[in-house]
């Protein structure tokens, strides 16, 4: 069975050089044959716009951002309904970095439209952009994501799909499913670094005579929760709840440094549970780590019914991120804080934790795959976000329309793409493997010597989970250099959460402590690659290898790095070994015009 795989996709690779034509990419996507960017609208999009008054400020004269939350809560709610067609509830909200503040006069404008529905739950994007009326100039302030559920009283709510149209909204629709699968686990991770890696810290170096005591940061309110915090059911606007929420974590900040501070973070909302008219929200914030120029505040907020109640209901939490600016709007240092024994030393190192999970996943998920550096790191605090980029990159290079069809032949066809300084090759062909099959067994890089003669060996270093592992891959010396190539790849592979979706194998670079560059070897490294299959019918698949390289490169494109390169060495390779880092432009544009 590994042979037979092996076989079709050597024999319909190397048939694709066969043909050097050129033209464009004849499957275009719905929006090229529209007149304009005006034609289309997403149906879901739904768009707000508000101008900020005095009574929508803070002490600064800037915008509160627990109003700017309550603005966006209710954009991504009637963006959800709109898709659903019944009413719908804020589940969680991911986090959110404010990049700008916004002051009196300016105009904020909200954007929001359905990402992804799945069974009874969508992912909402939402964008905020303030705007300046007087000099026309706008400025991004934060972007964020919403899952919102829909809720009948009498009945079960089964949504219908979304059907993205532009590049964009493709983008956004395969990459949702890989955000919702973050989300499920956040959790996990927290608890599994705090469990299992040393959190560093200077809590015993301090000096003690200049720290401020945690709980003189301690805050509780309370709320009754009225008929205009809810919706026309009952149920507490999420925007109000974070809007409260934010409004205590302020206090406790001010407490600490005692000054204005500025939120620039909001880690994930998340709501275990609702609150209707004529509950008691209680409201608790503290000051639980204090770095040099940030600090971090935790909320958590109970609801109860009566005042005779003894037992309150955990309805949310989050972690904000704040910031004192100066004059110059630069971070000013922050007082040292002094945790109490037991719960206080525990909450001030999982703030540590958690300092550098977002660090961590703002530098793996924000950053474009330009900014990337070929090999990242790995270690059990990046592992979900890492998992999570591989096979992203893979899906977002997939879902570009602007592929050009350079070659075809024999039913296969080869595109290639140049865009943010890479360069981008997929195939696609059909081979008569069952799908679920050729999945199986490409995604185990173990098997790879038994098809492909350009892989030497492969080792299993790592087994992350089920769907993700790191594997040591040697290839024999290639195009004169006396060194064989190895690579350290994490290869993450997803099944399809629907019909119609690909089977995906995403590889990437990734370092490891463990193994580490030899004399023996020339490390090699790749940014994204992998495979996507798709069932067309029984015992039919259609495969769509892809892999990007820097452009100009910075490294030569090696047949382990690209899979799909392996099968044609005789024609493939003579050129891909002119992609060096070496290279002059005269003779890589030379070469791209050979290509097609």
């Amino acid at each position: 069975m590994i042979q037979t795989v092996g076989n079709h996709l050597r024999r319909g690779l190397a048939s694709v050089f066969s043909n050097r034509t050129s033209r464009k990419s004849a499957s275009r996507t719905d929006s090229d044959n529209m007149a304009d960017g005006e034609s289309y609208r997403n149906p879901t999009e739904v768009q707000m716009s508000q101008l900020v008054l005095p009574c929508h400020t803070n002490q600064r004269g800037e915008l509160s951002i627990g109003q700017l939350l309550k603005w966006i809560d209710a954009t991504a709610c009637l963006s959800a309904e709109r898709h659903a067609g019944c009413p719908c509830v804020t589940a969680s909200m991911d986090d959110i970095y404010f990049e700008h503040t916004i002051s009196v006069g300016q105009v904020v404008n909200i954007k929001a439209k359905v990402n992804r529905a799945f069974n009874s739950s969508m992912e909402v994007g939402i964008q905020v952009v303030s705007e300046d009326l007087c000099s026309e100039k706008q400025w991004c302030v934060c972007k964020a994501l919403a899952t919102f559920v829909a809720h009948r009283e009498l009945s079960k709510v089964k949504l219908k799909p979304t059907v993205p149209r532009t590049e964009e909204e493709k983008t956004e629709h395969s990459v949702a499913a890989e955000r919702r699968r973050m989300r499920l686990v956040y959790a996990d991770t927290i608890k599994d670094l705090l469990a299992n890696c040393i959190i560093q810290d200077d809590l015993e170096s301090r000096d003690c005579s200049h720290m401020v005591p945690a709980e003189k940061t301690r805050v509780e309110s309370v709320e009754l929760v009225l008929p205009p915090h809810a919706n026309h059911q009952g149920n507490t606007f999420g925007g109000q709840i974070m809007a409260w929420m934010e409004n205590v974590a302020t206090i406790a900040a001010s407490r600490l440094c005692r000054a204005h501070p500025t939120l620039k973070t909001i880690e994930m909302f998340h709501f275990r549970g609702p609150s209707q008219v004529g509950d008691r929200l209680v409201l608790k914030a503290i000051v639980n780590n204090a770095f040099k120029h940030s600090m971090e505040v935790g909320v958590c907020v109970e609801a109860y019914r009566q005042e005779a109640e003894t037992h309150r209901r955990h309805i949310n939490s989050a972690f904000m991120t704040f910031v004192v600016l100066g004059a110059d709007d630069q971070p000013q240092m922050l007082p040292w804080i002094r945790p109490q024994p037991g719960d206080g030393e525990r909450r001030y190192r999982e703030a540590s934790a958690r300092k550098k999970i977002r660090l961590d996943r703002k530098y793996i998920v924000s950053c474009k795959q330009a900014e990337m550096p070929l090999s990242v790191p790995w270690d059990p605090s990046n592992q979900v976000y890492l998992s999570y980029n591989n096979v992203s990159s893979l899906k977002m290079l997939v879902a570009k329309d602007n592929w050009v069809l350079s070659s075809e032949s024999n039913q296969v066809r080869l595109y290639t793409l140049e865009e943010d300084k890479f360069l981008s090759f997929h195939m696609e062909m059909l081979v008569h493997v069952d799908t679920a099959q050729a999945f199986l067994l490409l995604s185990d890089l173990r098997w790879r010597p038994e098809w492909d003669k350009h892989c030497r060996s492969v080792e299993l270093v790592q087994q992350v989970d089920e769907d993700d592992a790191i594997y040591h891959v040697i290839s024999p010396a290639l195009g004169g250099d006396p060194k064989p190539q190895d690579f350290i790849i994490l290869a993450s592979r997803r099944k399809p959460c629907d019909i119609g979706e690909p089977y995906v194998i995403a590889l990437r670079s990734v370092t490891l402590p463990t193994h580490r560059e030899t004399p023996e070897y020339r490390r090699g490294e790749t940014v994204c690659s992998g495979f996507c299959f798709w069932r067309e019918g029984d015992q039919l698949t259609k495969v769509r290898p892809s892999v990007s390289f820097p452009f100009p490169p910075r490294f030569t494109p090696k047949p382990h790095l690209c899979p799909e390169l392996s099968a044609v060495q005789t024609s493939a390779l003579p050129l891909a070994s002119k992609l060096s880092s070496s290279c002059r432009e005269s003779e890589y544009q030379g070469l791209e015009r050979s290509l097609h």
